[in-house]
């Protein structure tokens, strides 16, 4: 049997992922960069549902505003019933991609009104991300990779290679941009994409994308079940001042660490690292009166440090 054409796998891939995920009735909205695979997306999520087009401007590049305005122009000519650029403040906090993905996510939360997010991520971007993760050695949750559905942001294209999007552009005839970031080697992810990637395809003889995509999805079924023990030892640990040590030595390592990283996170750390974490896991484990451990602030110009005082983990908040 023929294999079907790209705008049928990608419509094939969208349907399947609104069954499981999403009610029946839900509009959505499609973050769209004018790339390739947000643009097939796009035109794939317009023929099946009301769909808002969401264009965040990074003001990054030149001529930004008109790659916004063309993309608009784009999705209103696809069917969406409303398209809105959203032109952002890129930091500096996190490096360059991380400001930037931060910001994109920011505005899409803002602009979304209530529904979901389709994201055009795609088999090769999880691949990248996976890679990424094991470069890191961030741990099995980074190696996890991305989720199909993390309430609002839906990832409907995770089992679709990037080959297929660019391919359901030309059926389409969509004339999609062509980032220069996504080809730059000074951006670990398009030196992962053109360098790493197509090494390891040649070295193993193919199918790594593929390969790590599956690691992914099968590491992701072993953080979620831990994700349900972190939610419960939270309510046990957490106090009004932060989370009791006595509580969280009781707790089984990868929780306990769990319960650090997401208190870290709801304190307003980035960046977070396994390094950082475990150093904030010896405050329980290993507390010897050692001093805090520092870790980066969503805010500007200041730390947070993790310090033991009293049997209570605090978070407390230094300008640098």
């Amino acid at each position: 049997m023929d294999r079907p054409g790209a705008v049928a796998e990608l419509r094939a891939a969208v349907a399947g992922f609104a069954t499981e995920y999403l009610a029946a009735d839900d509009d959505w909205c499609v973050a769209l960069s004018g790339g390739p695979d947000s643009l097939a997306l796009t035109a794939v999520a317009a023929s099946m549902r009301p769909t808002t087009a969401l264009i965040v401007d990074h003001g990054l590049q030149p001529g930004s505003a008109e790659v916004a305005a063309t993309a608009q122009r784009q999705a209103e000519g696809m069917g969406c019933v409303a398209a809105q650029t959203l032109c952002v403040q890129v930091g500096v906090d996190g490096g360059p991609e991380g400001a930037a993905r931060r910001a994109r996510y920011e505005a899409l939360a803002d602009a979304r009104r209530g529904r979901p997010v389709l994201l055009a991520h795609t088999l090769d971007d999880q691949a990248e991300t996976v890679l990424l993760g094991l470069g890191r050695g961030s741990g099995a949750r980074s190696i996890a990779g991305m989720q199909p559905y993390d309430p609002p942001w839906c990832r409907p294209l995770l089992g679709v290679r990037r080959a297929t999007t660019h391919a359901a552009c030309d059926e389409l005839v969509l004339p999609a941009w062509r980032d220069p970031h996504n080809v730059d080697r000074r951006f670990t992810r398009s030196r992962l994409r053109h360098e790493v990637l197509p090494l390891l395809e040649d070295v193993l003889g193919g199918g790594v994308a593929e390969a790590l995509a599956r690691t992914a999805t099968a590491l992701r079924g072993d953080t979620e079940l831990i994700d349900s023990l972190i939610e419960q030892a939270m309510g046990t640990a957490e106090t009004p001042d932060g989370l009791d040590t006595g509580a969280l030595a009781e707790l089984p390592d990868p929780v306990r660490r769990g319960v650090i990283r997401r208190w870290l996170m709801c304190g307003g750390g980035i960046g977070l690292t396994d390094k950082q974490i475990r150093g904030v896991d010896r405050l329980i484990t290993a507390w010897r009166g050692q001093g805090g451990v520092a870790v980066g602030s969503a805010l500007r110009n200041q730390r947070l440090v993790a310090t033991r005082r009293g049997g209570i983990l605090t978070l407390d908040r230094e300008p640098v």
